[in-house]
C-alpha cells in the first residue's frame, strides 16, 4: 500500500463488534520493557485532546500498569445491570484487569478464565459511544493477544519498539500475528529512541538509533516515529498524568501526539478504500 499502512488478507467476519464503538485499536509489542502502556496511555490522551470519544482497555493482565499510569488504582467497577462501569481519566474511560487485583498480588488464572474476563471486558462494559477503543495488549504474540485480536474486530494496530535488535526481532514477529489474523498494521513507534539530558538538552543514543526506521522501510510499513527517552516522561507516568497532557510541548509529548494524529489518518485512510 502506498500509504504505508499495511493490510492482511484475511477478513474479520465472525468478529463480534464491542457495541458503539467506532474503531477498536490494539497496542502491540514483541517482548516487556519497550514501554507500550506508556504508549498506550500517552495515544489515548492524544486521541482525547484531538476530541474524540476514548476509552482505554488495559489488557495486559500480567502486569497491568494503566491504573497506575492514569492514576487510578483504587476504583471499583461497580456493574449497573450487569455491566461493568469504568473508570474516568481526563475524559477517557479506563478498565483494567489491575482493577480486581490488590497491589502486588500476581495474576495466577489460566488461560479460559483469563479470556472470560476480558470477554467480560470487551462486551460486558458500558463503553458508550467512543470513536477509539485502545486496547494495551500483553507483549509477545502468545494466546492471550492472539486470542483478542481473533475475537474482536481490530481496525488496526500499532507495534511498539525500542532500537536494540533483538526489541526488533520481536516486533516483526508481532507484525507478522497481526499479518496472519488479518488486522492491518497502522504503523511502528520507537520509545525510548534517544536520550535527552535534562541538563544540557544533549542527544544520546543510548540504545542504538534507526532501526524501526529501517525495519518499516523494509516491511513496508508506516514509520510512526521516534520518542525520545526523558525523564519528563518517568516523572509524569509516576504522577498518573500522561505526558502530552502534563506537558504537550516537551519533545516526547509532540512525538506521541504525531504518532497518534498518523494513527488515525492511517486508520481514516482504511475506511476511505
Amino acid at each position: 500500500m502506498g500509504d504505508g499502512v499495511k493490510a492482511a488478507e484475511d477478513t474479520m467476519e465472525g468478529r463480534r463488534p464491542v457495541e458503539g464503538v467506532k474503531n477498536v485499536l490494539a497496542i502491540a509489542s514483541g517482548k516487556g520493557g519497550v514501554g507500550k502502556s506508556t504508549v498506550s496511555a500517552n495515544v489515548a490522551a492524544a486521541f482525547r485532546r484531538a476530541g474524540a470519544r476514548v476509552g482505554l482497555l488495559d489488557a495486559d493482565i500480567y502486569g497491568p500498569s494503566i491504573p497506575m499510569l492514569l492514576n487510578l488504582e483504587n476504583h471499583q467497577m461497580l456493574g449497573e445491570n450487569g455491566r461493568i462501569l469504568p473508570a474516568a481519566a481526563d475524559g477517557i474511560k479506563v478498565v483494567s484487569m489491575g482493577f480486581l487485583l490488590e497491589e502486588d498480588s500476581p495474576v495466577i488464572w489460566r488461560g479460559p478464565m483469563l479470556m472470560k474476563a476480558l470477554t467480560q471486558f470487551l462486551h460486558g462494559t458500558k463503553w458508550g459511544e467512543l470513536d477509539y477503543l485502545v486496547i494495551d495488549l500483553p507483549p509477545g504474540t502468545g494466546d492471550v493477544p492472539l486470542s483478542l485480536v481473533q475475537m474482536t474486530p481490530v481496525a488496526g494496530a500499532i507495534v511498539v519498539t525500542t532500537p536494540q535488535d533483538l526489541a526488533l526481532i520481536d516486533a516483526k514477529k508481532a507484525v507478522r500475528m497481526f499479518e496472519k489474523v488479518g488486522v492491518p498494521i497502522l504503523g511502528v513507534i520507537e520509545n525510548m529512541s534517544f536520550f535527552v539530558c535534562p541538563h544540557c538538552d544533549g542527544r544520546s543514543e543510548i540504545f542504538g538509533h534507526g532501526g524501526a526506521a529501517e525495519a518499516c522501510r523494509t516491511m513496508g510499513l508506516r514509520f510512526l516515529g521516534e520518542v525520545p527517552l526523558q525523564t519528563t516522561v518517568r516523572e509524569s507516568s509516576d504522577a498518573g498524568v500522561p505526558i502530552v497532557s502534563r506537558d504537550p510541548d516537551s519533545p516526547a509529548a509532540v512525538a506521541l501526539t504525531k504518532a497518534a494524529s498518523e494513527a488515525a489518518a492511517a486508520l481514516a485512510a482504511l475506511e476511505a478504500l
